[in-house]
């Protein structure tokens, strides 16, 4: 990366003010989300102090590294989508802006490849790794794997349920995802919904990402004055494929139209977005995605899909902290056990800025 990151961070401010946050999960999201406590617009999207708040997504502070060199691994869910290629970005950024720090940033193939991923981390013990930063995609699988890691172990994106684990960082995922249920409910209000009620086309079942997100979405909307209905959550292990067939279902069960359809990415928002167009029980119904993808919002942006709410995640930054905390954990700096990378609400309205923010971090 050209750019260090420091300038990239400046120029991101301010151009859009319009940064987001990045991934998390379980029982370290019940901390205090940056997106739970942001001041709301009458639209749900965070306000341009808050904004800015969330753009400064990379070094919380100038530290300096103790030693000359780091090599630091880095093991991610997956490489193929366009979320992890942010949180990649951010850990070469980091490696880029602090010369003598290495990063080996890898994944496999898919976020279900399960066994493939602990082949990797396997190999990997066997490495001269200064520290491991990992986005574990079964939280106890690799937590039995990496016990007898001689350096430190970091969770980005998924906490990892370990004492060893010396930090996680990522999204408080219940609390921003209770920040979307709210402001769905208050869209699907302004688009003249009487009856409110959200089903949920989830991930992959058991994921802790997955799970405080349906817990947070849940919470949100029922708070906002809304109905989660929980018997009628759809498992779609996060691909747009099973999606598309979740969404024929809701829509062959409720022919009269629902009011919101969550769901816990974007591409799963998207596909069922793209299933409902045409069907005029459909036509205002609420879609809530989550990660602040490219393409959702480009959507939401161009006018494609208006009735359309991200919960973004700062990916890009996530990557970029968790390679920080990986050198301050080598260094012997005793780390908060969470952090969080922070959330922001993209609707029509700030999307356009998300896109410029977004284009900035995969410059090369």
């Amino acid at each position: 990366m050209k750019k260090g990151f420091a300038i990239l961070l400046t120029a991101a401010m301010a151009a859009s003010l319009a940064a987001c946050g990045g991934a998390s999960s379980g029982g370290a999201s019940d901390s205090a989300s940056s997106s739970s406590k942001a001041p709301q617009s009458s639209s749900g999207v965070s306000s341009a102090s808050e904004s800015a708040t969330a753009a400064s997504s990379g070094s919380s502070e100038d530290y300096t590294p103790a030693k000359d060199s780091y090599k630091i691994d880095v093991v991610l869910k997956t490489l193929s989508a366009e979320y992890w290629q942010y949180v990649e970005a951010g850990c070469n950024a980091y490696a880029a802006d602090h010369p003598g720090i290495q990063v080996d940033v890898k994944g496999p193939t898919s976020e279900t490849a399960f066994d493939e991923q602990t082949n990797m981390l396997t190999t990997d013990l066997a490495v001269d790794y200064d520290a491991y930063v990992i986005a574990p995609l079964q939280s106890d699988s690799v937590a039995q794997v990496m016990q007898d890691a001689t350096a430190p172990v970091l969770a980005v994106d998924t906490d990892i349920n370990a004492d060893y684990i010396a930090s996680f960082v990522g999204t408080g995922n219940e609390n921003a995802a209770a920040s979307g249920g709210k402001a769905a409910v208050q869209m699907a209000k302004e688009l003249g919904w009487d009856e409110i009620k959200c089903i949920e086309i989830a991930g992959v079942q058991g994921d802790e990402t997955c799970t405080a997100r349906m817990n947070g979405y849940k919470k949100g909307v029922n708070e906002a004055g809304g109905e989660f209905l929980e018997n009628e959550v759809q498992y779609a292990d996060a691909t747009a494929d099973k999606a598309v067939a979740a969404m024929e279902g809701i829509m062959s069960t409720h022919p009269e139209g629902i009011a919101i359809v969550a769901a816990n990415n974007d591409d799963m928002a998207m596909a069922a977005a793209r299933t409902a167009a045409g069907n005029d029980a459909y036509k205002n119904t609420v879609f809530l995605g989550f990660n602040g993808d490219k393409s959702a919002c480009q959507a939401m942006s161009d006018g494609t899909y208006t009735n359309y709410i991200s919960v973004a995640q700062e990916a890009y930054g996530m990557g970029y902290k968790a390679v920080e905390a990986a050198v301050k954990a080598v260094d012997g700096v005793k780390l908060d056990r969470f952090t969080d990378s922070g959330s922001e609400i993209i609707t029509k309205d700030n999307a356009k800025e998300r896109l410029d923010t977004l284009a900035g971090y995969l410059k090369s």
